[in-house]
């Protein structure tokens, strides 16, 4: 089995692709450790906020079999791949690390760059693995995000629930 990370986003139905993602995933994956949901401003263009997390799981599918799978959830929840890079999305699944693999494999680079770029990446990343060493890196989540300029791009925790459980609750 190979620990790997995921990051989700979605601008378009954000609660029920969100949900739909996690079930799907949970479905694929088994157990799931699931970050905070967070909300962010649009990055790249000029569109409604994104609701973003990170879910942690193990898997036995290679890195290539993974990624087809997550397209296919991608596609089942209404992604359309013909559009500009930074435009709207139903739903936005990427591999940000797969075991300790640091390199591409089908047309996939590890560990994703997003990690160490975006807050709504590296935030709920450092909440569920804090002490997990970033591959390339060799420093904790934790003290990455320690370290993070987070006046660069703003984000908050939101109410989320799921399958009944709550995920994430706003902070006062």
């Amino acid at each position: 089995m190979t620990a790997i990370y995921l990051s989700l986003g979605s601008n378009v139905d954000r609660h029920l692709h969100i949900r739909a993602a996690l079930d799907a995933l949970a479905e694929l994956l088994g157990d799931l450790c699931i970050s905070s949901v967070y909300e962010s401003k649009s990055v790249g263009f000029d569109g409604s906020n994104f609701f973003n997390l990170v879910v942690g799981a193990e898997t036995t599918l290679a890195i290539a079999e993974l990624s087809e799978r997550l397209k296919k959830i991608e596609d089942d929840n209404g992604r359309k791949r013909n559009g500009p890079k930074f435009s709207p999305r139903t739903l936005d699944i990427d591999i940000l690390t797969y075991g300790d693999f640091v390199g591409s494999e089908a047309g996939v680079a590890l560990p994703r760059a997003e990690i160490i770029q975006n807050a709504f990446v590296l935030w709920p990343l450092a909440e569920i693995a804090p002490e997990t060493r970033h591959p390339l890196l060799q420093q904790t989540y934790a003290n990455l995000w320690a370290g993070f300029d987070r006046s660069s791009q703003l984000l908050w925790p939101i109410d989320f629930d799921w399958q009944g459980k709550v995920i994430s609750r706003r902070v006062s």
